[in-house]
């Protein structure tokens, strides 16, 4: 019997656990003795600290110590300056935290850090963002290890001499990840064995426990770190964020069990953001709508503390067939948190930007937006020459703009007060695989145990790694056992930049196979202990592709806009997909689905400020901080293409977690443009804006 769990619609696996509250998360584990901690962050937005005063927080029931720069216990070296909390005096920014309060429960904890007196020298402080700031570079990298600058041909005589040209500058503000469950961490520091356990919530267990083990002057087999269940994340919990390290710390200074729960209002100063971008995008074309001419440049923030450069100009790389570009970057350090991952960074808001140029273009053109891209479709990789392992943009496009209705929405509409429109935008996202091992073991009931050190922070992996296993080891799919999210299991890569199941699925296939082969080679019974195959990907992952390997996709969105309130309506999004093979299409299409809602986010209501006076972001809870609830969202269509690409890895499958939300933005605001003959180039397309444009 032929056994095919892979492409079928498997339920998740702990999906039950998780509706029925026995998942635990990090902050839900509660040894004995457990007590709380609560940072106090800095209220200046730069300078140092001089004095702080815990009396009245000691004084106060419940509440057993406050940790200082003047007092905490001394951590280790670190590449990552953000972790090293505590350490001294120095306010980078607000936000940055200068105190710990450990008390007996979550409340006393609270209270105390309020009572905590912290006096400072103040500094003059810089958080503006200009395109003429004095203090603009250009970065050697930008993030993701893409070089800042890439130039080909002479892309400012193209532009000069194209028969028709746009120039256009947009806008992306500040964007916070805002899981659902915030950043937390239970620390356990066992005095007589030396050894540290960790409950955490992480993309990655690894990380965290490398990253504590240098910090705490520990040998990484006397760390443990579990991240078994995650509420989400984003990007935000890619890397070891400082709660971790001060539940460690506490924990180890002590000697009870401690979980540090950050509040959401802390976190966009204290788990990074995604930073503002300022784009300009010149594209020149034959009247034909051949592209002659691209340059894409972009400048936006970084901290002092940490140099994060958003790769916003990388996706003018990879999308469109034309021989003179420029994409650079440049980045101004100012007194603000440093920035870090945000789901899709570089592509969802660079390709905001460029989509929306490439729409204006199709206006000054006369041509059909669709018709545009379609005629811009590269041979081969734009930047690099490489050719594609697979490319199906034209597909996406084509199946989307039939399976949207697009040829008869192309007439703006009004119902009374109401605008109607339509818009459209490409999307990208890189192939990314990262090292990992992975140990399959048969038992000798007839079911299977598979391990590897991944983290599934929401996205089923758990059930689309038991189907790769399953698929390899042909056997039924409730036979086979995943687990997953602790350092005890074979070492894998953290859960990020869409890499997850390529890689550690290309592990798990295998060591299944592996497993596959010994189980041939055994004579008899499987011994009572079992059989293991383990498998290491680092010499296959290693290998340099001849080929560009990315995934593409196609958005259209339908909106209204109020001409009374301003306010923008979205009533249908469509996206078309081609990400290599889809190996659950349940688990995928709410990927796809929950990007593109975030997409609407990013369009609509999602903006953070920064206050110039006191340095802090101002929108820094969901009560300012708008995400689109139930009533936002509107009837949403997910569908793919079916790819077919051997360069890839074994299962044949590209990366989903990101793609839906890059170009979604782009298309909502290419339809409002559609709808009112007004061009908004400044993100969120909020009612004042709106209003704005309409009065124009």
């Amino acid at each position: 019997m032929r056994y095919a769990a892979l492409g079928t619609p498997a339920d998740r696996a702990e999906g039950p656990e998780k509706v029925t509250g026995v998942a635990r998360y990090a902050a839900d584990h509660a040894p004995p003795g457990r007590v709380h901690a609560r940072p106090v962050p800095a209220t200046v937005a730069r300078g140092r600290v001089t004095a702080v005063d815990a009396q009245a927080a000691l004084a106060l029931p419940g509440v057993l110590d406050v940790l200082t720069p003047y007092n905490a216990p001394r951590l280790g070296p670190s590449d990552d300056p953000t972790l090293q909390v505590l350490q001294d005096t120095a306010v980078p920014h607000r936000g940055w935290y200068v105190a710990l309060v450990i008390a007996e429960s979550p409340e006393a904890a609270r209270a105390g850090a309020a009572e905590v007196r912290v006096s400072y020298a103040t500094e003059e402080h810089d958080t503006g963002l200009r395109t003429d700031h004095p203090g603009a570079y250009t970065p050697e990298e930008a993030n993701g290890g893409h070089p800042a600058h890439r130039e080909q041909g002479d892309p400012d005589a193209a532009f000069a001499a194209a028969p028709v040209r746009v120039d256009c500058s947009y806008t992306v503000p500040p964007l916070h990840n805002h899981p659902m469950e915030p950043h937390a961490a239970t620390a356990e520091w066992d005095a007589g064995r030396g050894h540290l356990t960790v409950h955490d919530s992480s993309q990655g267990a690894g990380p965290v426990r490398s990253a504590l083990a240098s910090l705490l002057d520990l040998p990484e087999e006397r760390i443990t770190v579990v991240s078994e269940h995650v509420g989400g994340g984003f990007g935000s919990k890619g890397t070891p964020r400082p709660h971790v390290v001060l539940a460690a710390m506490a924990a180890r200074h002590s000697g009870r069990p401690v979980t540090c729960a950050l509040p959401r209002r802390q976190l966009p100063a204290a788990v990074g953001h995604r930073a503002p971008t300022l784009h300009r995008v010149r594209l020149g074309a034959r009247p034909d709508g051949t592209l002659t001419a691209l340059t894409h440049e972009v400048t936006t923030h970084t901290s002092r503390v940490r140099e994060f450069v958003e790769q916003a100009a990388v996706p003018g790389r990879v999308m469109y067939a034309v021989a003179d570009t420029r994409t650079t970057h440049r980045a101004v350090a100012l007194d603000v948190p440093t920035p870090s991952w945000m789901r899709a960074p570089g592509e969802a808001p660079g390709m905001y930007a460029l989509e929306s140029a490439m729409d204006e273009l199709a206006d000054a053109l006369g041509l059909d937006p669709v018709e545009l891209r379609v005629r811009n479709e590269p041979a081969e990789e734009p930047d690099s020459g490489r050719p594609f392992s697979s490319r199906h943009l034209v597909e996406c496009l084509r199946e989307g703009a039939d399976r949207f209705g697009w040829a008869s929405l192309r007439t703006p509409r009004r119902d009374g007060p109401l605008l109607c429109g339509t818009g459209v935008a490409a999307a990208t996202y890189p192939y990314l695989v990262a090292p990992s091992t992975a140990r399959a073991h048969a038992r000798p009931d007839g079911t299977y145990v598979v391990e590897v050190g991944a983290t599934d922070i929401g996205t089923g992996a758990r059930t689309v790694l038991a189907q790769v296993a399953a698929d390899t080891l042909q056997v039924p799919l409730g036979a086979v056992t995943v687990a997953v999210g602790h350092t005890g299991l074979p070492p894998a890569a953290l859960a990020g930049g869409s890499s997850g199941t390529a890689s550690w699925g290309w592990a798990v296939h295998d060591a299944c196979d592996a497993l596959v082969a010994r189980l041939a080679r055994h004579h008899g019974p499987i011994p009572a202990a079992g059989l293991s195959a383990s498998a290491d990907t680092a010499q296959s992952t290693a290998q340099k592709s001849p080929y560009a390997r990315h995934a593409f996709g196609a958005h259209f969105a339908d909106v209204q806009v109020d001409t009374v309130t301003g306010e923008v309506r979205v009533r249908r999004l469509l996206g078309v997909f081609a990400a290599g093979r889809i190996l659950n299409p349940v688990t995928a299409r709410s990927q796809f689905v929950g990007a593109m809602v975030m997409g609407l986010g990013m369009a609509l209501t999602e903006q953070s400020t920064v206050d110039p006076v006191h340095g802090d972001f101002t929108e820094s809870d969901l009560a300012a901080y708008h995400v689109p609830v139930n009533a936002d969202v509107p009837d949403i269509e997910a569908h793919w293409i079916d790819e077919h690409d051997k360069h890839l890895n074994p299962m044949g499958s590209k990366g989903i977690g990101e793609i839906g939300i890059v170009g979604t933005a782009a298309a909502i605001g290419n339809a409002v443009c559609h709808a009112t003959g007004r061009r908004l180039r400044s993100l969120p397309l909020t009612p004042d804006r709106v209003l704005a444009a309409l009065d124009v």
